[in-house]
This record gives structure tokens, sequence and C-alpha cells, in this order.
């Protein structure tokens, strides 16, 4: 029997027709297999330099919340709102995002969203007006939501579902660093060479990223992109959407967002409020999440091996809602520091586990799912800020806190129950 004549049912195929069907598929689902792709620990490293990047721009304004309300003669719970201007843009981006990566390819799509985040916040020091700086936040949002979820499809394409939870918890070290890095180093050495240099910082580490993955993918972009229609991309849409599944899946991280997130750009101000210190001790507080998530990410094999996706859900919502009481007990920031630390391991317990189960949901379309499911994600997290907002205002911080607790712990042992189901792909039309 000549190769390629027959298919498993035994029909008899056009040989030619085939291969073109191959390459359409392959073209969806990541374009070519060569340069970063060839070897999974070069692809998670190239996509590292992205992340990385991406994940910096997006903390470094949340420890100069007091700082720039200063700068600027506005309130800190104005100034505040900086994260959900970046975080918003980001969300409402990935349903345009999404088929576009699928049709004219994922790699091209990175490259270009990290050479505009530079632009953005390269142009962020020069203004002296707050409302240029919400914007410039907007486009950087918009810019860098074209990173990691495209490049959590990239990884879906390219690496077997059995290792792929491990291996995106490898790329997570980087994203992980960047929120510790972006956090941590701008409450630091704001004070040296103040909140404009930081801003030229993130313009530079952007630029670096640029330049990473467009190395690292230089054959994949020298081939012709695919071309990008609205109808098959809202018909893929509707399949998704129709998978209840993938209904979990969105609403899982919705909930978890504005349960984990929301108390993130009101913890500066917080912490200034009890006298305890500023930009410095707020950025030391928020460092301790990605230290923890930074813990899960070095742990993800053994926590796979001892409790499985479903004891991990489990466990997660438990670890999450524990530590959010003890933030809502409004401590000594050591304690904050500590507790956030829990947060971030309980966090991406959850969290990864999510990413992985949603990277299965549609594999022809992996880049418009991931899209939803961070579109999901990231409109929680720009709405948590003000429902915590409005929370810390109504209920104080204990009492705010304690809802968020017993929602996560709630979302981890329900969605655990819901993902024990079998898997049931989309069909696309």
């Amino acid at each position: 029997m000549r190769s390629g004549a027959y298919q498993g049912s035994g029909k008899r195929v056009n040989p030619r027709r085939h291969v073109e069907c191959s390459r359409s598929r392959l073209a969806r689902s990541g374009r070519s297999r060569v340069t970063a792709s060839t070897s999974p620990t070069r692809l998670i490293v190239v996509l590292a330099a992205g992340g990385f990047a991406s994940t910096f721009a997006g903390r470094v304004a949340e420890p100069l919340v007091g700082v720039l309300a200063r700068d600027f003669a506005t309130s800190p719970a104005t100034v505040a709102l900086l994260s959900t201007a970046f975080a918003l843009p980001y969300a409402l981006i990935q349903p345009v995002l999404g088929p576009v990566g699928d049709a004219l390819g994922k790699e091209r799509v990175v490259v270009t969203c990290l050479g505009i985040l530079m632009l953005a916040l390269l142009l962020s020091p020069i203004t002296s007006d707050i409302r240029v700086l919400f914007a410039l936040r907007m486009l950087a949002g918009a810019a860098a939501g074209g990173v990691i979820p495209l490049a959590l499809a990239m990884m879906g394409d390219r690496i077997p579902m059995d290792r792929r939870q491990v291996a995106i918890g490898r790329f997570l070290v980087a994203v992980i660093l960047g929120q510790l890095a972006g956090s941590t180093v701008s409450g630091l050495i704001e004070a040296q060479i103040g909140w404009r240099g930081v801003f030229v910082l993130s313009a530079a580490i952007a630029a670096a990223g640029a330049v990473a993955v467009l190395a690292g993918f230089s054959g994949s972009l020298r081939v012709r992109g695919g071309r990008f229609a609205v109808g098959p991309a809202l018909a893929r849409y509707r399949a998704i959407l129709g998978n209840p599944r993938a209904r979990v899946l969105f609403a899982a991280v919705f909930v978890e967002a504005i349960a984990v997130f929301g108390i993130f750009p009101h913890l500066a101000h917080l912490i200034e409020a009890r006298g305890e210190g500023g930009p410095r001790e707020a950025g030391l507080v928020l460092a301790g999440f990605a230290a923890g998530g930074l813990l899960y990410s070095l742990s993800v094999g053994l926590l796979l091996r001892f409790l499985g996706q479903t004891r991990m859900l489990m466990a997660g919502g438990a670890v999450s809602g524990g530590a959010l009481m003890m933030v809502g007990l409004a401590g000594a920031w050591q304690l904050d520091a500590l507790a956030l630390v829990a947060l971030g391991l309980g966090f991406y317990m959850l969290h990864n586990t999510y990413q992985v189960q949603v990277t299965e949901v549609a594999p022809e379309a992996r880049a418009s799912a991931v899209a939803l499911h961070a579109f999901s994600f990231f409109c929680g997290q720009a709405l948590g800020v003000a429902v915590l907002g409005l929370g810390l205002e109504t209920l104080g911080q204990f009492g705010a806190l304690a809802l968020c607790a017993v929602a996560i712990l709630i979302l981890g042992l329900v969605t655990a129950r819901r993902l024990a189901q079998p898997v049931r792909r989309v069909q696309l039309p």
C-alpha cells in the first residue's frame, strides 16, 4: 500500500488533497514547526523573553500609586485605576488577536505586539497629563494582550498534553519573574531614578523581548501568513462557546481574577494608611505573590504526581482562601507578604490547571480558545479593582477579603468536580 493513499478507515483519498489539507491544519495550529519549536526547551526560553516583558510592564505601575498621585495631583483611588486601564484593553483585544493569530501566524502577532508595547512604555515618561498616561497604559495593555495567550497557544500546538502542564509551568517562571521584577524593582528603584526612569526601563525590557522572539522564530516569520476573515472567526467562537467545558473554564478564571487580583492596586494605599511605609513596602508585599507563583512553577511536577489535577484544584482554592483571610486581618506588611506567597502558590495551582485544560478545548483554533480564556480572566481582573474598592469602602478590609476567600474556596471545589469529567473537544465548522 502506498503511503498517503489511504486513511485509517480504508477510504481512498487524493494524496495531493491530503497534503494540502495537512498544510492547512498546520498553518492553523501554529504555522511552521521549525526554529524555536524544534526543541521544547528552546521554545519555552524564546517565549519566556516575551512573557517576561509583558508581565513586567503590567505590574510596574502598582507600587507607584502614591508617587503618581502626588506627581499628578490626583487621588490614589484614581491612579489605582491605571491597573484597570492596562487590564481592560488586554481583555477586550483578545477576541480580535486570537483569530488573527490563528490566521496570520501567532509568531508574527507576538513580535508586532511587543513592538507596540515598547513604544507605549517609551512615551509614558514624556507626559505630564494623567489622561495621556491612562491612554498610554490602555495601548500598552492592548499590546501586551497579544503575547502570553498566543505563547500558550503555541505551546499547545507543539507540546503533547501529557507534558504540557509541566512545560507551561516552566514558562510561567518567566511570567512570574516578570511580575516579581515589575512590582518589586519599580518600588525599590523609584527613589533613585523616578517613576519616569522606571517606565524607560520597562520599554528597554520590551525591546529585548521583541528581539528575542524575532530571532527565535526568524524561520517561521519568513513564511507567508494566511488571511484573516471575520465569518470563520465568528463561527469558531460560536463552536467554542457551545462547549460546556469551555464555559466552565471561562467562568472560573473570571471569578478567580476578581477574588485574587482585585486587592492588588489597593495594597499600597492600605499599607500607607496604616503608617507602615510606601512604594518600597508595597512592592515587597506584591513580590510575595510572584514568589509563591515561582514556588508553584518549580514544584509543579511533584504537585501533579502527588495530587493530580482534581485535588490540585481543591487544594489551590483552600490555600488561596486562607491567604486572603490573612490579608484581611490587616496585620503588619511582613505578614501581608507571607500571605501573598501562599496566595501566589494557591492561585497558580488553580490557574495553571485551567490554562492547560483550555489549550485542549479546540486544538485547531487554540489561539481563539486561549484568547477567550484570557478575555474572561482580564475582564474579571479589571472589574475586580472596582469591586474591591467598593467592598473596602462598605465592608472594610476584613469583610471584603473574607467574601473573596469564600468565593475562591467554592470555585476550587466546584471546578474540581466539573473538570473531572471527560474532555469533549470542539468540532469546528
